[in-house]
């Protein structure tokens, strides 16, 4: 027997550089399967969380309704007598009714995986939508403000603590709209159109 030569180091081949092992998998230059699979992923974030804010504003106009709806303690002391209050319940049965659209709309739309709106518009309707019933929820709440301060300034009573209850839960409703309208106009702005 022979024993092997150790003075010749043995021959290799040099390893491919790591984009030429990358373009075997078929995942070079275009990103492939893992680009489709986190945007699919980071889409699907963004319907849960968009669907949350407006489960969240949804729950704060419902509040927001009911509050000032029942805030008739006789007297002065009635909701319906000020101006100011019947545009906060008008505004809060608006985003109430517009809220509980969406979420049904897109609850609907995840079961079925049918579309009621195409995508398009329903990025343009989101997007809208979701600003202009913020802006009046904000408009509602701070109309009603100044009569609620100059009101407990006299008297400080469950009538002017209502009317406070139902005018925080119009800005905690506007803040929930206004993070899905940033959402909503993220999806827009990311829109393709071919």
């Amino acid at each position: 027997m022979t024993k092997p030569d150790d003075s010749k180091p043995e021959e290799t081949t040099p390893a491919p550089p790591a984009a030429d092992v990358e373009n075997q998998r078929g995942g070079g230059g275009g990103g492939g399967v893992s680009n489709i699979l986190q945007r699919w992923r980071r889409e699907g974030f963004l319907k849960r969380c968009s669907l949350t804010f407006r489960a969240f504003g949804f729950l704060f106009s419902l509040l927001a309704f009911l509050i000032m709806a029942t805030n008739k303690h006789g007297d002065w002391r009635e909701f319906d007598k000020y101006e100011e209050y019947r545009y906060v319940l008008a505004i809060a049965i608006l985003s109430t009714l517009y809220t509980g659209l969406q979420i049904w709309r897109q609850i609907h739309e995840f079961y079925t995986t049918k579309e009621i709106i195409s995508r398009q518009n329903a990025a343009i309707v989101d997007f809208i939508g979701d600003q202009v019933v913020a802006y009046l929820l904000l408009s509602a709440a701070s109309a009603a403000v100044p009569l609620t301060n100059s009101m407990r300034q006299g008297a400080d009573n469950i009538f002017t603590d209502s009317s406070a209850s139902a005018i925080s839960m119009e800005f905690f409703a506007f803040f929930s709209l206004g993070l899905s309208a940033l959402i909503s106009g993220y999806k827009l702005s990311n829109q393709t159109y071919i």
